[in-house]
């Protein structure tokens, strides 16, 4: 049968196209159903990939302002961004990279299908448009992924109240923002249009920013929030925007009741995303869904056999699952070696880590000081200033520090929190601590390169013994 495969995935997201391809690498035929033009899905088209891109931007722009303190010389002028040529560089990267996974389906020879999918039951998948037609599989991997989810009460009209999808893609530095959310893609997104200019207004309803990360971590981000100039305030919930024609008008009321009303170019709503279940027929095939995640097993298998799913859309029915592109694709790794027979083991998602590239940067990993407590550990914790660094201070970023958690009874390594440069990369070396339940011992005697940043990882690892050397 020309439309049978052993596996169908569909969505071609970063958890999508890795189990596409792990699967093809061990000897399935497979094909990939993907309704966007490209592939790659949100992180690549919509998030990560582009976000980033611009984060870069904003970075070159940081180094270009302060110029005269690295000894070179600029033209009599203020150092400006060029929206036009940001937006097409960012495109012209993401475009690079969607040939690139083009590529690694032809490479594994996978079946690209354009068009939308609906399970139609005993594993037929229907293409509904595009190229429509009916595919047979053994086995379906679902990986539809999240959209941006809106607000009760507020109401995108995608100019002046505008998702992440459309701050991507502004072809002008607004004058003003509000932003509503400083989960990472709020803070992230202050950090992009402060530094271009813009003046930014962060809301966040809870009682501090970056409220999954540490408490220090959150703290250390608001203090250089305000030095940056963008306007922080924490408990506080938006009650109304109202879009105009020249902006929009928000109101937002604080823990103490009192109400403010704050004028701004735009508003971005960055208050999550929700699963993209809609037209796929998943419940008419016996699928459980909760508020539209689909339920599967730690293994990603859901209640109706032969029907796997993985990413942002599914759930757990226990707790938050984590909405990460580096999670979609384990999970797709896993799924497919386990429909190709191999034995496989349930991801330890206490060992994800949170990589957040607003300015500075985070990387967190394990449990916080908080959270250990909670669970009952006797905790004892170490931390170190990258200011100390003689790296830092060369590359001009001195702000932030390296936390470690650790367990006092056995020393092993139980959290790692660090804000400052090069945070999401260094964040790496922490994860591998957790994986191999590695003591800060082990870490104080691990030998790190000199003048790095990652000596502040040693250091803090020092300090959790009380006897940093540096500080």
């Amino acid at each position: 049968m020309a439309n049978a495969y052993d596996v169908v995935v569909i969505g071609a997201g970063t958890g999508g196209y890795v189990a596409a391809i792990r699967a093809a690498q061990l000897g399935k035929t497979v094909a990939i159903v993907e309704k966007q033009k490209a592939l790659g899905g949100t992180c690549l088209i919509w998030g990560c990939i582009p976000t980033k891109a611009l984060l870069e931007h904003a970075h070159a722009l940081k180094v270009v302002q302060h110029a005269a303190e690295w000894g070179v010389t600029i033209p009599a002028g203020t150092p400006a961004i060029d929206m036009t040529q940001v937006q097409s560089r960012k495109d012209k990267i993401v475009t690079g990279l969607t040939k690139g996974i083009e590529f690694l389906m032809k490479k594994n020879k996978i079946t690209w299908i354009k068009g939308t999918a609906k399970l139609a039951g005993g594993g037929k998948v229907e293409i509904t448009d595009g190229e429509k037609q009916t595919l047979q599989a053994q086995e379906i991997v679902i990986a539809t992924g999240s959209q941006p989810r809106g607000v009760p009460g507020i109401e995108f009209d995608y100019t002046r109240i505008i998702t992440s999808d459309q701050a991507i893609a502004l072809s002008h530095v607004p004058k003003s923002m509000v932003i509503m959310g400083s989960g990472a893609v709020g803070v992230e997104f202050a950090s992009i249009y402060r530094r271009f200019g813009c003046d930014v207004t962060i809301i966040e309803l809870l009682p501090r920013l970056v409220p999954v990360e540490d408490a220090a971590v959150s703290a250390e981000l608001e203090k250089s929030f305000k030095k940056q100039g963008i306007k922080v305030l924490t408990g506080t919930k938006v009650t109304k925007a109202v879009a105009g024609k020249d902006g929009v008008d928000v109101e937002a009321q604080g823990a103490d009741g009192k109400t403010q009303k704050i004028s701004a170019e735009l508003l971005l709503v960055a208050t999550g995303r929700g699963p993209v279940t809609a037209g796929l027929g998943a419940e008419e095939v016996g699928l459980q869904l909760e508020r539209g995640y689909i339920k599967v097993d730690e293994l990603f298998r859901t209640g109706v056999p032969g029907i796997s799913a993985i990413g942002d859309v599914i759930t757990f029915g226990t707790g938050v699952h984590p909405q990460l592109a580096h999670v979609s694709s384990a999970e797709g790794i896993v799924v497919a070696e386990r429909i190709a027979g191999l034995p496989v083991q349930p991801i330890n998602y206490g060992h994800v880590p949170g990589c957040t590239y607003c300015d500075p940067e985070i990387g967190s990993v394990g449990l916080t000081e908080a959270q250990a407590k909670e669970k009952g550990y006797d905790v004892k914790v170490g931390s170190f200033p990258f200011g100390v660094l003689g790296r830092a201070k060369m590359a001009g970023e001195t702000e932030g520090f390296v936390k470690i958690v650790v367990d006092k009874k056995y020393d092993e390594i139980l959290g790692v929190h660090m804000i400052g440069p090069r945070s999401t990369e260094l964040v790496a070396e922490a994860v591998l601590a957790l994986r191999l339940e590695c003591t800060a011992e082990e870490l104080i005697r691990t030998i790190h390169a000199h003048p790095t940043f990652s000596e502040g990882v040693a250091e803090a690892a020092h300090a959790t013994h009380g006897a940093a050397i540096h500080m």
